[in-house]
């Protein structure tokens, strides 16, 4: 009897576990870190490097919950898409270990829990922003666009660049200049960074007749594309210095090392449209660039940063007079 009644618990527990695995693969883990990225780095431009971490961890638990809600949105919405290609055949709603009502059920509540929790504790506008990310995504991008163009991602982008404004908004309750900076920046990364994904599985899209850029246009003139975009990611990134003045010199260090590599990187792939090791190195290292981006944004934000940079500016000044006394 008791080995029967520990089979029976030893089942339940693995049936929670498969459960839980399955709903958490409805929201496309991978992608949310990135999202959560940009929100910090924005927090602490706003904050000036004194941010709350009360207000940071509601606030990144807020965006969780909305981009949780957007993408299991989307599995439900593309199901078709997805078991169509073997790649994604094996998610749980194709599988059909999820169904999709109970998705639907499932997307709702992360919503409403990222609306409460952001209301709650942060402001009414980051709550609206965060929900306007899930409505964009949904209705603009995969509704919309996804299926009809081939620039879907270039306006699509705009729902993976809310998030900062999200960031922004629980900080100050409004969205500055700055802000809708950091909205410009994502917005023109996110084209080449999708892109090169795209050219990888050009074939998966070409199968279900999504027509991405390098399936309607082809490799040569994708790869223009993300030359072209890559060109305008890298000054704009410097706009955060120069005039709007919210990032110092150590973010210049990083924008111009990390921009340098981006612009090599789109160069060499728009040489060699149909290399797909290229097409993959300049995929992975878009993540790099925006994830040590944001790190830069967030180091030079602290206040211990300020005082170095004062005190290594003190030091340069007291030399360089001192040279000029002497000559």
């Amino acid at each position: 009897m008791q080995d029967t009644a520990r089979i029976s618990v030893s089942s339940l527990q693995h049936t929670l576990l498969e459960t839980w695995r399955n709903y958490y693969q409805l929201t496309k883990p991978r992608i949310i870190p990135l999202l959560l990225i940009t929100t910090a780095a924005s927090m602490w431009i706003a904050s000036e490097g004194n941010i709350d971490p009360i207000l940071l961890l509601v606030t990144l638990t807020g965006g969780t919950l909305a981009a949780a809600s957007a993408q299991t949105l989307n599995c439900i919405y593309d199901l078709d898409i997805d078991y169509a290609m073997v790649r994604t055949r094996k998610r749980p709603l194709p599988s059909g270990k999820v169904q999709p009502r109970h998705a639907l059920i499932f997307a709702l509540i992360l919503a409403g829990l990222s609306f409460g929790l952001l209301t709650q504790f942060a402001n009414l506008q980051a709550a609206l922003l965060a929900m306007m990310g899930i409505v964009f995504y949904m209705v603009v991008y995969t509704h919309i666009l996804k299926r009809n163009t081939p620039q879907n991602i270039v306006i699509g982008g705009a729902a993976g660049s809310i998030p900062p404004l999200v960031g922004w908004a629980a900080v100050t309750g409004e969205l500055s200049w700055a802000a809708w900076l950091l909205f410009a920046l994502i917005f023109l990364w996110t084209p080449p960074h999708f892109w090169a994904l795209a050219l990888m599985i050009r074939e998966d899209y070409a199968t279900v007749n999504v027509p991405m850029l390098p399936v309607v246009e082809g490799e040569k003139a994708t790869t223009v594309q993300i030359w072209i975009y890559s060109l305008l990611v890298v000054p704009v990134s410097l706009l955060l210095i120069y005039p709007l003045g919210v990032c110092g010199a150590v973010y210049g260090v990083f924008a111009v090392v990390l921009g340098g590599v981006f612009l090599q990187k789109a160069w060499v792939l728009h040489q060699n449209p149909q290399d797909l090791p290229l097409a993959k190195s300049m995929f992975k290292y878009s993540i790099l660039y925006m994830m040590v981006l944001c790190t830069g944004m967030v180091i030079d934000s602290l206040p211990i940063t300020h005082q170095m940079v004062q005190a290594c500016t003190g030091h340069l000044e007291t030399l360089m007079g001192m040279v000029l006394n002497m000559s």
